[in-house]
């Protein structure tokens, strides 16, 4: 008997309790693992799930469904990755995935799923590092190989000048050495790359390569006397040095060994990517940077593709206009939430729209976010009420309040009023009570919360179930933020929907809204 599979997948929704002691029902073990998935931040304590607890449990559902199927899980882990961007979930699914599979003697894919983990150019190190944290120090072929197929798509010389520092337990050197990669032949210089990273590794990177442009000048500038560096800054060709060189702001602020002023931050900021330019803004304001400087900021803000091919959770622009202090950037960053969430679906007739406001609501998504789960809930009701025909926005907690979301308003506003009224309702999740008393007629209901409702009296033992409070004719959809193993939904029903996740990829799973009709999952297309 395997040793992993202790659930059925596809076993029908088991009547249970809420751990607020309300009807729920337990998933399929796939559905659970996808649920838990999309929301999970590993090694972060959330409300009612200790971080050792949790991850445990996303352990044991990977377990389960990597040992019955290696091409699934592939390519869930691989959308994950690329469409969720969830790194730190992708990687330890993968990790325990390819464990479960070798365990169980189960050959095939394996290789793959550890590909599809790694993304970024530190990847391959940071899988090495939670493999051997987990499992020890052997490295089995299938890991090596996956790691190896992945190291010739990632390293490049900018990735190495980035990723390649003494605070990684895994150089890049320490990962060819294990895995035995060998250059990309496609890449004629990769040869010479691999070959330097070995040798910076072990104190013989001195001479750089002619093949190598950015390394080499990047070593020129770190050769630059101190009292020299800042005038290379202020010059009109500073830019064009830094961006040749592939200077991080991180890295500019260290080989300055000094404050990062205006002009510093104006010279490097060409060659930021969007996230660090979206993070920075409270930087750049405090440094006082030209209004023509900040153009190029804005301008990357409101232009859709940009915004799409940076691939932001949308709440990183929640949390970017209540950072910066000014409010040059409050326009262009409502126009860069709109481009990230251009996919969620009209919705034609009247939609209510309730999102939960209980204290188990108010922690937030990870421990380095100040954005939390009722703030998750504020940004996906106000971006559904601007996009519906006629959208009743409710919050709720021990009671409910509505809310009015003026038509074609500023969402990130509209968030910031919603996110004020959080304590007016007490601090329990009454969800069944808010949906029977602002229920009238809808032709479908959002419902944003974890799911996690309090009792409500009459009918069964545990009383009448968040799935009942609605006619079974209406379609209900959860959207849940936090992923417990228990659910006040009853996906099984009819009509009855439960999505969740961070990434604009939960609007583009919401398109069932408009049909009402279960979408499959997109790595299953």
């Amino acid at each position: 008997m395997s040793k992993f599979n202790k659930r059925r997948s596809g076993a029908p929704s088991a009547l249970t309790a809420t751990h607020e002691g309300g009807t729920a029902y337990v998933r399929d073990t796939r559905s659970e693992l996808v649920l838990l998935a999309v929301v999970h931040m590993v090694g972060e304590d959330t409300f009612y799930e200790s971080a050792a607890d949790r991850d445990n449990r996303f352990a044991d559902l990977v377990h389960t469904v990597a040992v019955e199927d290696g091409a699934w899980t592939a390519r869930f882990v691989a959308w994950l990755r690329d469409d969720a961007q969830l790194r730190s979930a992708s990687l330890v699914a993968a990790a325990h995935a390819v464990w479960a599979r070798l365990a169980e003697g189960r050959h095939g894919d394996n290789r793959a799923i550890v590909a599809a983990a790694c993304r970024r150019a530190d990847e391959p190190g940071e899988f090495l590092a939670y493999w051997t944290a987990t499992f020890g120090r052997a490295v089995p072929k299938p890991v090596k190989r996956g790691l190896a197929d992945a190291v010739r798509r990632l390293y490049t010389e900018k990735a190495l000048l980035k990723y390649d520092t003494d605070g990684h337990a895994f150089r890049f050197a320490d990962v060819l050495e294990l895995t035995h990669a060998a250059p990309d032949p496609d890449k004629p210089w990769q040869g010479e790359l691999f070959r330097h990273a070995l040798d910076r590794r072990h104190g013989r990177g001195e001479h750089v390569p002619e093949a190598l442009p950015t390394v080499r000048a990047r070593a020129a500038l770190m050769a630059l006397p101190e009292a020299e560096r800042a005038s290379v800054v202020t010059g009109a060709c500073g830019p064009g040095i830094l961006a040749r060189a592939g200077m991080t702001w991180e890295a500019l602020a260290g080989w300055l060994q000094g404050p990062m002023d205006a002009a510093a931050w104006e010279a490097v900021l060409p060659s930021m990517g969007l996230m660090a330019q979206l993070r920075n803004l409270r930087n750049l304001d405090r440094a006082g940077i030209s209004d023509q400087a900040a153009a190029q900021v804005i301008d990357r803000l409101t232009d859709p593709e940009q915004i799409a091919r940076s691939r932001q959770f949308p709440y990183r622009f929640l949390s970017a206009y209540r950072a910066a202090p000014s409010l040059r950037w409050a326009h262009a960053l409502e126009q860069a939430l709109a481009a990230s969430t251009a996919n969620v679906p009209a919705l034609p007739g009247r939609t209510l729209l309730l999102v939960d406001t209980s204290a188990s609501m108010r922690g937030t998504v990870s421990a380095r976010s100040k954005v939390t789960h009722a703030d998750i809930g504020a940004l996906v009701g106000a971006t559904l009420a601007q996009r519906g025909e006629q959208v009743d926005m409710f919050g709720f907690a021990s009671g409910h309040f509505r809310h009015e979301l003026p038509a074609g308003g500023a969402v990130l506003k509209a968030i910031e009023a919603f996110c004020a009224r959080l304590g007016e309702v007490g601090h329990g999740t009454e969800t069944v009570a808010a949906l029977r008393a602002a229920y009238e007629g809808h032709d479908r209901v959002v419902l944003v919360s974890d799911m996690q409702a309090f009792r409500h009296p009459g009918g069964e033992a545990l009383g009448v179930s968040v799935s009942e409070a609605v006619p079974a004719s209406v379609p209900l959809f959860g959207v849940n933020t936090t992923g417990y193993a228990p659910s006040a939904l009853d996906p099984s029903r009819p009509n009855r929907f439960e999505i969740g996740g961070f990434s604009d990829k939960l609007f583009t799973m919401m398109e069932l809204l408009a049909g009402g009709e279960s979408a499959r999952r997109p790595w299953e297309k």
